[in-house]
């Protein structure tokens, strides 16, 4: 029996299935580091409930890596030993620099590293789907809302070291749809407790806040101190990187953009 669709519509939703779209790709490649090969759906055939793509990804892991549900689905005893496994390898690498494992000093360090590797990275284990449950209101307020100065703590994927710096995330809510103002903090350590660079970690905060509350518009701003820039490469201590996302209102109209970032940098408006 031929497999021809019986409409054009019905051949444009085969197309995608087979084949995600251009805005689909670029989304995926911005968010995960990760470039698929044509043919791979980003859809149903991806999904175990069918859900279409978006921003906040299937099954709640929120942009994961490709073992981000194994580990977040380990046992305690699959847990211990991952966190052997990094002590082993951990144990090599001090080898390797010249040190002695078995020193005093160091007997204890690759399982201590492992584990603080394990906090390091727990935003692997989290999902925007958890974190937001119940932390959705409606309120009579149609202004802008900031919260700013929140610390995060990353680390380089390029080089395994910290960065470390400030996120200032706004939206203004449409139909009074707003989120506890926790769970934005939340949001922002959750994505940045991964291996990150500064500009797909702002990008993510921005994208999620914007598929939780479709709202006029999200503004979010990173300022970091990179390690890989202070203690390597070009050493160049106090340098910042300054990133921004900004989507809806704060995109297309210069003068909220502008509000924000008065309100950001203390000024008064």
């Amino acid at each position: 029996m031929s497999n021809i669709p019986s409409s054009p519509t019905a051949a444009a939703d085969q197309v995608q299935l087979q084949h995600p779209t251009a805005r689909q790709a670029l989304l995926s490649h911005a968010l995960t580091g990760h470039s698929h090969s044509p043919g791979r759906s980003y859809l149903a055939s991806e999904s175990p409930e069918g859900r279409s793509y978006t921003p906040i990804d299937f099954d709640g892991l929120s942009f994961p890596s490709m073992g981000a549900r194994e580990r977040r689905e380990d046992t305690e005893v699959q847990r211990a030993a991952r966190i052997q496994k990094i002590s082993v390898a951990v144990r090599t690498i001090l080898e390797c620099i010249g040190e002695d494992p078995d020193r005093e000093g160091l007997l204890k360090t690759p399982e201590r590293y492992a584990k603080a590797l394990m906090f390091f990275s727990k935003g692997y284990e989290e999902s925007v789907t958890h974190l937001m449950n119940k932390a959705l209101f409606q309120e009579d307020h149609d202004e802008m809302v900031i919260v700013k100065n929140i610390d995060v703590f990353s680390l380089c994927e390029h080089h395994m070291v910290p960065f470390t710096g400030k996120i200032h995330i706004g939206y203004i809510p449409k139909n009074g749809k707003v989120v506890g103002l926790s769970k934005i903090a939340r949001l922002a350590e959750m994505f940045s407790r991964r291996l990150q660079v500064q500009e797909r970690l702002t990008k993510q905060v921005a994208l999620a806040m914007q598929e939780l509350l479709d709202p006029l518009g999200v503004a979010v701003v990173m300022e970091a101190s990179h390690f890989c820039m202070v203690m390597r490469g070009v050493q160049k201590p106090g340098s910042q990187t300054i990133t921004s996302s900004m989507f809806g209102c704060f995109r297309d109209q210069a003068k909220t953009r502008e509000e924000f970032l008065a309100l950001i940098r203390g000024n008064s408006v």
